[in-house]
């Protein structure tokens, strides 16, 4: 296994722009970094859980994987839709004047956000095809690539909840904190599409391919 390799494409990977990042950083202008500090925390132990998932179940399962990446796909983005037209909204008030519904997606939501992802389920998959160790028992593997993505990936998307924070301060204005949420969720609603684009046709022809 190529290590150096591997840190660098985890670190890309989990720094770049994507839901996870773009979600935590509206949580943490929307509500603190305190508050997104669980999500945050159930992204990570989920995003590494779901990647050490991967390699151990690549070697016994990579047809049923493969025969199911589409329907993977569809649902994610379509979860990913769904969570752009709620970030757009989160600052909205009610009838009072105050927004009463709007909450942190705490440790769990982070945890089962990494599942509908599919930028981590791409990830995943990257990682045990690129970087499973060939003279490594497999359990073994899955272990080491769930430390090593946890330790890479929490500073990389703590990074995007406090900059959410920092920016906070300057959205100081109804209209400012709408423009800013109306941003990120259509962001988000673009990554969405775009992965899905990415994903489709590959998904499509090896179904067609396979039931020919």
């Amino acid at each position: 296994m190529n290590f150096i390799a591997l840190v660098t494409y985890l670190t890309i990977m989990a720094i770049t722009p994507g839901p996870n990042n773009l979600a935590l950083a509206s949580s943490g202008v929307n509500f603190g970094l305190k508050r997104t500090m669980p999500a945050l925390m159930g992204m990570a132990l989920g995003l590494s859980s779901q990647v050490a998932i991967l390699a151990l179940a690549l070697g016994s399962m990579m047809a049923l994987m493969e025969s199911i990446k589409l329907y993977l796909a569809l649902a994610g983005c379509l979860y990913l839709f769904w969570l752009s037209w709620h970030m757009a909204h989160a600052a909205e008030p009610g009838a009072d004047g105050q927004n009463r519904k709007a909450k942190p997606m705490g440790f769990g939501g982070g945890v089962l956000f990494n599942w509908l992802n599919p930028k981590v389920w791409l990830m995943g998959f990257n990682v045990a095809i690129v970087f499973l160790p060939e003279t490594m028992p497999v359990w073994q593997a899955g272990a080491l690539f769930f430390v090593i993505t946890f330790i890479i990936t929490l500073p990389c998307i703590a990074i995007w909840a406090w900059g959410g924070e920092y920016i906070r301060r300057y959205l100081d204005s109804p209209r400012r904190l709408n423009l800013f949420n109306y941003s990120m969720a259509g962001m988000l609603a673009c990554t969405a599409a775009w992965l899905l684009v990415e994903m489709l046709p590959a998904s499509a022809v090896q179904q067609m391919s396979a039931m020919v």
